[in-house]
Order: structure tokens, then C-alpha cells, then sequence
């Protein structure tokens, strides 16, 4: 085995402990709900018995996870830059584990548009968050006054606009690839962002 491997193998038994552990389980409960002995998963815990597929792959299950994600190791790309948008005051980050889901910054000075047809919907959702300033998000038919640190998580079918009330604002918005690509097809540039 080499160093690499002893450390991945390492790292998932640590990890099945570490889960196993935040999940209030003992070794009895954990074993149970895998349907492996409470011998058999000590073992495994402590690196005396070889970790097997089957066995991992139950693991996983049992412990409300996925294969991927029990054995996966950083990589050495965990850090990103934004893609900034000056002209739009929006910064963009794509979220690796995820493809289709994009982190948006974006600063806002603009209210709101009073014009109901200016409003967007599309398939996706969108969660957003205040990190200055106050906020108006149009809902459908409602207005929510948000202000700093206060979040909204929506379906994007609804038709929606959001913009400054009272000053600039800045929003931190989370965004699935439906919503983006809505925002993208209206070909309006400055709704490249969440909302």
C-alpha cells in the first residue's frame, strides 16, 4: 500500500468515527443501522480489517452520505478567484462540487422596478442574502423590506425583482442552474445575477 493509499484509507475510517460521532451514534446504534456487527465496525474504525466496498458503500448509506462523498479528498484547487463584472458591480463564483450552482455577489443601487412586466420568472431557485444596506425583493404580488444579514429562498417561477431601498446594498445571492440560465435567456445582462 502506498503513502497516499494509507492516507486515503485513513481518512475514510476517520471520517465513518467522525460522522458516526456527530450523529450522537455509538458503535451499536451505527452498526445496526449498517447491519454489520458491532465487532466488524470497531475494526473497521481502528484500521484492523480491511475496508471493503460493500462494506463502505453500506456505510455511506447508514450514515445519510454518499460513496463520493466518504472517500473524497481535497484537491489542491480549493481556493477561486471571482469573475468580476465591474460594469454590473457583480462578483461570480462557481460552486466545483456542484456545476450548476453559482455564488453572485452584486452590488445594488437601483430600487426596484415599479413596472410589473419587469419582473422575472423562470425555472430554478435562488437564495439570497443582505450583507449591507436594505433591500426590497418583489415576490409575486409581495414586497419584503430585507435588511443586513436577513436571507430569502424562493422558486424563481414566481415572478420576482429586487433592488435597493434607501441607499446602495449588497446581496449575496445562491443560485441553481435553472435560475441562472433564466436570468441568462432574457439577454438582459445586469439580471446575470440572482434576482
Amino acid at each position: 500500500m502506498t503513502q497516499e493509499d494509507r492516507e486515503l484509507d485513513s481518512l475514510v475510517r476517520n471520517r465513518i468515527r467522525a460522522l458516526r460521532v456527530a450523529q450522537g451514534w455509538s458503535l451499536e446504534e451505527l452498526a445496526a443501522r449498517a447491519r454489520l456487527s458491532q465487532s466488524t465496525l470497531s475494526r473497521i474504525e481502528n484500521g484492523q480489517r480491511r475496508l471493503a466496498l460493500d462494506s463502505l458503500v453500506t456505510l455511506a448509506r447508514a450514515l445519510d452520505t454518499t460513496l463520493d462523498q466518504l472517500v473524497e479528498t481535497a484537491s489542491d484547487d480549493v481556493v477561486t478567484s471571482p469573475m468580476i463584472d465591474a460594469a454590473h458591480g457583480t462578483m461570480r463564483w462557481p460552486v466545483k462540487a456542484d456545476p450548476g450552482m453559482t455564488v453572485v455577489r452584486q452590488r445594488l443601487t437601483e430600487p426596484p422596478p415599479d413596472n410589473p412586466a419587469r419582473m422575472r420568472a423562470h425555472p430554478g431557485r435562488e437564495w439570497l442574502v443582505v450583507l449591507s444596506g436594505t433591500a426590497v425583493l418583489l415576490l409575486g404580488h409581495r414586497r419584503f423590506r430585507m435588511e443586513a444579514d436577513q436571507a430569502a429562498e424562493f422558486p424563481t417561477m414566481l415572478p420576482h425583482a429586487i433592488g435597493a431601498e434607501g441607499g446602495p446594498c449588497e446581496i449575496l445571492g445562491i443560485f441553481d442552474r435553472d435560475a441562472r440560465r433564466g436570468h441568462r435567456s432574457s439577454g438582459d445582462e445586469t439580471q446575470d445575477t440572482p434576482v
